[in-house]
C-alpha cells in the first residue's frame, strides 16, 4: 500500500506521514526532498510555483510511487498534491489499487499560524494564499480513495484514525 498524505503547507503532512511510517515500519518520503533547486529558490524568494514548475517534481514523485507499487512495497509519501490532476498523476496505471490518499484539512487561520511558527523551511507563510487558491479539495471523483481528516486532533490520534480507516 502507498499512503500519500496530502494538503496545503502547514497541514502537518510531514509530521503525520513520518509518524505513520514509523508506526507501520514503512519507508517515508517527503515530497519537499524532490523539488529542484530552482523550485526551492523560487519558493524561498516568496514566489509561488506555476504548474510548469510542478510538472517535473510530480513526475519524480509519480516514478517513486510507481516503483514501490509495482514492486509490491509499502510506503508513506507526504506531498501537497493540491489539485485533482496532481493526485491523478500519483496513481500508477500499473497498480492503481495500491494508492490511498489522506487529506489533512485545516482552516486558513491554523495553516497561517503554523507557517508563521515554522523556522528553517523554504516555504514561507506568504505563499499560503497561492496554495489555498490552487487547492482543490478531494471529492468522490478522485483516482484513488481519500480519507479526509481535520487536523484539530493530536498527531497520534490522526495516525490512529488513518490506521483504523486503512486497516493497517
Amino acid at each position: 500500500m502507498i499512503v500519500v498524505v496530502v494538503g496545503p503547507a502547514g497541514s502537518g503532512k510531514t509530521t503525520v506521514g513520518r509518524r505513520l511510517a514509523d508506526a507501520l515500519g514503512w519507508p517515508f518520503h517527503d515530497g519537499d526532498d524532490y523539488h529542484s533547486p530552482a523550485n526551492i529558490a523560487r519558493m524561498r524568494a516568496g514566489a509561488a510555483l506555476a504548474e510548469e514548475d510542478r510538472g517535473p517534481w510530480l513526475a519524480a514523485l509519480a516514478a517513486l510511487v510507481a516503483r514501490h507499487a509495482t514492486a509490491g512495497m509499502d510506503m508513506v509519501l507526504a506531498c501537497s498534491a493540491l489539485r485533482r490532476e496532481h493526485r491523478r498523476v500519483l496513481v500508477p496505471a500499473e497498480a492503481p489499487d495500491a494508492v490511498r490518499f489522506v487529506y489533512l484539512r485545516a482552516s486558513p487561520d491554523l495553516l497561517a499560524q503554523r507557517l508563521s511558527d515554522r523556522r528553517g523551511h523554504f516555504f514561507g507563510a506568504a505563499l499560503l494564499v497561492s496554495q489555498l487558491a490552487t487547492l482543490e479539495e478531494p471529492d468522490a471523483g478522485e483516482a484513488a480513495p481519500v480519507l479526509t481528516l481535520d487536523v484539530d486532533a493530536p498527531v497520534d490520534v490522526l495516525v490512529g484514525r488513518v490506521r483504523e480507516a486503512l486497516q493497517v
